[in-house]
């Protein structure tokens, strides 16, 4: 599964802390959320975000990493621009800002995980893979 990651999970050291087997796909940049500081890095409606890509098929430890179970963040799949041999989606890992204490709002009224989804649904919002530079 290919991952957009945006915070501590950017760094090969702290991916290697998560699962055993990763890789690194490129350079991306998530369109139409933009990142927000708390107590641990979320995102919010509006702007862009740079990050990476991670391909691993170790979604479970990734899940419990981020606390998925406890409703700390959610997981998303969003539309992934990138050639052919990559998947057609990416998945993103959202923190509920009430509880990372991060100055964030997700428009509408209902729990947080449908929010998050209503304005996935909603908005063009999807990763971009960056293009390498020439050599």
């Amino acid at each position: 599964m290919d991952v957009f990651v945006y915070g501590t999970l950017t760094e090969p050291d702290a991916v290697t802390e998560v699962v055993d087997s990763f890789v690194f796909v490129g350079s991306a940049t998530l369109d139409g959320l933009r990142l927000v500081e708390g107590r641990y890095p979320t995102l919010a409606p509006g702007g862009e975000t740079a990050g990476r890509l991670l391909r691993t098929e170790e979604i479970d430890a990734l899940d419990a990493y981020e606390d998925v179970d406890g409703g700390l963040y959610v997981r998303e799949a969003v539309p992934l621009d990138a050639p052919g041999e990559h998947p057609e989606t990416a998945a993103v890992y959202v923190g509920d800002p009430d509880r990372l204490d991060a100055d964030a709002t997700w428009p509408g009224s209902g729990p947080f995980a449908a929010r998050v989804r209503s304005v996935l649904d909603e908005r063009d919002v999807r990763v971009r893979l960056t293009p390498r530079d020439p050599v």
